[in-house]
C-alpha cells in the first residue's frame, strides 16, 4: 500500500512539474532581448529549471550542464520541440526554442 501511495505522489509531482510555466508567451528580458544568452537563460529559468535544476544540475529531469557534448544544437532543438522520455514537447515555443537550443548546445 505504501509503495502505491508513494508512486502516486511521485507521478503527480512529475506531471505537475512538467506543466509549470503554463502560458505560451515568452517574456522579453529587460534589456530588449539583445543578449541571446540572457534571453535563453530567462526562458530556461521559466520553463525548464523546475525539472532540470536552477544550475542545470538535474533533478526530476537529467542534468544539462554538459548536454552540448552529447547532442548537437539541432538534436537539442528537436528534443525541446517534441519532447523525449518523460519530458513533454511544446513547453517552449517559437524563437525561444532556437535560442534555448543554441545556449544549451554550448554547454560542454
Amino acid at each position: 500500500m505504501k509503495k502505491k501511495l508513494l508512486s502516486l505522489f511521485a507521478g503527480t509531482a512529475i506531471v505537475l512539474a512538467a506543466c509549470g510555466g503554463g502560458d505560451s508567451t515568452s517574456e522579453k528580458p529587460a534589456n530588449g532581448g539583445g543578449n541571446t544568452a540572457s534571453a535563453a537563460e530567462a526562458v530556461y529559468k521559466k520553463s525548464c529549471a523546475s525539472c532540470h535544476g536552477q544550475n542545470l544540475e538535474g533533478g526530476v529531469g537529467p542534468a544539462l550542464d554538459k548536454v552540448g557534448g552529447k547532442y548537437s544544437q539541432e538534436e537539442i532543438k528537436n528534443i525541446i520541440a517534441n519532447g523525449r522520455g518523460g519530458m513533454p514537447g511544446g513547453l517552449v515555443q517559437g524563437d525561444d526554442v532556437d535560442k534555448l537550443a543554441e545556449w544549451l548546445a554550448a554547454k560542454k
